[in-house]
């Protein structure tokens, strides 16, 4: 019988801001008491005692939307994260040629990269990459994911012929002259990268399932999310339950449109198996704003009469929510912009009795939450995406429209809950980035957007632990400290509640335990 008393610090239950316990303790995996230090230590004396040092303990948060097969993926790829010019993400692929020793033939890929964090302030096209390498497929990925550029032999490789067609969901782009200039978006960028980029399979799949987990630890978190899987992504989630691979738990949600057998097929939709169960369904109904194909109900500041576009019409919106009621299944539902939101809830006759969750809701406007509300629908908005992309809508949708991205605030005047995420690998995963972005709502550039949708700390963590336990249907197990409760915890270096908001950034995750095991430790200095 393993026991621990943590004492010594703050304890955030996530139950009530005003009960600040003195001590908690932990018996094989659950929380046993919240309570002062002498009572608890007389109910157990003989469990190892944890201080905590002035540090606080706080459950552990909960990733309530990604892609953790994907992510993993991406740890074998080049990372273009932070290049600040077209030469530093030209040196960075090269270094990765070289150092990674690729071979002639083989293809490179590169994530991450940003035009707005460019000195040129645009995509790169495929002559800069031909620069790189005229020996190697290359294919650099945006950091939504969404879309990209592609060299001469990445693009000859694929067979896609200068008189390619878009598509009604993706497009090439051209120069003056009608040739492509290696970039691409949407539906159809996505297709050249699976031709290019097969997934890992086998041992080198787990070994980076294995890696990704080791982050997510390091970052506070104990449950994430494979937000839509497909054959390969459940099947090898499932192999890495099945030999003991997971030790987070990871919840799975099935693409509804051409995989909606994986979730009555698999068995882990009963509950968890070493970690691992199907939760519902995804769906898709508009892009993202960055890359102009969020819907909205107002035309974009910088092109009158475009308002992007919906990826389905109202009549497929119908039948996918029909199919996942009948199937008893929570869906998960892409709406980056107000008019898909709008969609969604017209399609939502009665209220989900299954928690349907909004995902993203960059665009969601203030006056939508009682729809939300009386449909049983919560919003999980992309927290961070007023910093990294606040500057970018600035130009699409004005200064009103970008104050009130994200609208937590409002979800929370409305008595909704909400949640938080930064879906990996669109951004990696880091709750702490979060924290500060919900609470101080500034751009890269240090645009104010705190005009009333900021979050003070205690609301914003509970976007990260409580309510996530509640979108996933778990409050009786995970998101709050109480007894009973799977002891999920992290320590982080200081009460956040005592910290300015600029100074949440400082905060560091010391430690994460999962089901009451050592599963993260800080390095020391």
């Amino acid at each position: 019988m393993t026991e621990y008393l943590f004492y010594g610090g703050p304890i955030l239950t996530m139950e009530d801001p005003a009960h600040t316990p003195e001590a908690l303790t932990v018996r094989d995996g659950k929380i046993l008491a919240v309570g002062s230090f002498c009572d608890l230590r007389s109910q157990s004396p003989r469990a190892w005692l944890i201080n905590l040092k002035g540090r606080a303990l706080l459950p552990a948060f909960i990733d309530s939307h990604g892609h953790f097969v994907q992510y993993a993926g991406t740890l074998r790829h080049a990372d273009l994260t932070g290049c600040a010019s077209f030469e530093q993400l030209a040196q960075r692929l090269k270094n990765f040629i070289r150092q990674n020793g690729v071979q002639p033939g083989q293809a490179v890929v590169g994530l991450g990269y940003d035009p707005e964090q460019l000195a040129q302030g645009r995509h790169p096209d495929k002559a800069l990459l031909d620069e790189v390498s005229r020996a190697h497929p290359i294919l650099i990925t945006h950091a939504d994911g969404h879309m990209g550029v592609l060299n001469s032999l990445a693009l000859a490789t694929l067979g896609l012929p200068e008189k390619a067609s878009d598509l009604p969901s993706g497009l090439y782009g051209r120069d003056e002259e009608g040739q492509l200039t290696g970039f691409v978006q949407g539906e159809a960028f996505l297709a050249l990268r699976r031709g290019l980029a097969a997934p890992p399979r086998g041992e080198e799949a787990l070994e980076l399932l294995r890696r990704a987990q080791e982050i997510y630890f390091s970052q506070g978190f104990t449950t994430a999310q494979e937000g839509f899987a497909k054959s390969y992504e459940a099947g090898l989630l499932r192999r890495a339950a099945d030999e003991g691979v997971l030790q987070l738990d990871v919840v799975g949600y099935a693409d509804i449109r051409d995989h909606a057998d994986l979730l009555p097929r698999d068995p882990a939709r009963r509950g968890y198996q070493n970690h691992f169960r199907m939760g519902g369904y995804k769906l898709f109904l508009d892009g993202s704003p960055q890359d102009r194909a969020a819907w909205t109900e107002e035309e974009y500041a910088d092109q009158p009469g475009y308002r992007g576009y919906p990826l389905l019409s109202d009549q497929e919106v119908a039948e996918y929510l029909a199919l996942a009621d009948a199937r008893g299944a929570q869906l998960l539902c892409r709406c980056s912009g107000d008019r898909a939101a709008a969609q969604f809830l017209a399609a939502r006759k009665k209220p989900s009795r299954c928690r349907d969750v909004l995902i993203h809701a960059q665009l969601l406007r203030p006056d939508q939450m009682p729809a939300l509300k009386k449909a049983g629908v919560m919003p999980s908005f992309f927290a961070a995406y007023p910093y990294h992309w606040g500057d970018t809508c600035l130009k699409y949708f004005g200064p009103a429209r970008t104050a009130a991205l994200c609208p937590a605030a409002s979800a929370r005047a409305a008595g909704l809950p909400y949640t938080f995420q930064m879906d990996s690998p669109v951004l990696p995963p880091n709750a702490l980035d979060m924290l500060w972005c919900a609470c101080n709502r500034r751009t890269r550039r240090g645009l104010n957007l705190a005009q009333g949708e900021e979050l003070g700390v205690w609301d914003a963590l509970l976007g990260l632990t409580r309510y996530g336990a509640w979108q996933y249907g778990e409050e009786s197990e995970k998101g709050t400290l109480a007894p009973g409760k799977k002891a999920d915890l992290v320590i982080l270096s200081a009460d956040p509640r005592t910290l300015p908001r600029e100074g949440l950034r400082r905060l560091t995750v010391e430690a994460t335990f999962k089901e009451g095991l050592p599963v993260y430790r800080k390095p020391e200095d």
